[in-house]
């Protein structure tokens, strides 16, 4: 699959550290300490819900497409 571009909020949750949110993801969110640490494991979130997408899309003979705009 090739890489692709998310845009993620990262929202901070007062001294427990932060929030990182998918836009285009709806669900997908992870949480870290620090920005980075919440936004090494967004990208986990992210490949996950992609590899859930795509097992859901090949049981119900769909496939996944890529559109720009």
């Amino acid at each position: 699959m090739e890489p692709r571009k998310y845009h993620v909020f990262l929202e901070r949750q007062g001294r427990e550290g932060y929030v990182a949110l998918v836009a285009e993801l709806p669900g997908c969110l992870s949480e870290g300490r620090t920005e980075d640490d919440a936004l090494k494991k967004v990208k986990d979130a992210i490949q996950l819900y992609m590899e859930d997408v795509e097992a859901g899309a090949s049981s119900k003979k769909a496939r996944l497409v890529q559109v720009t705009f």
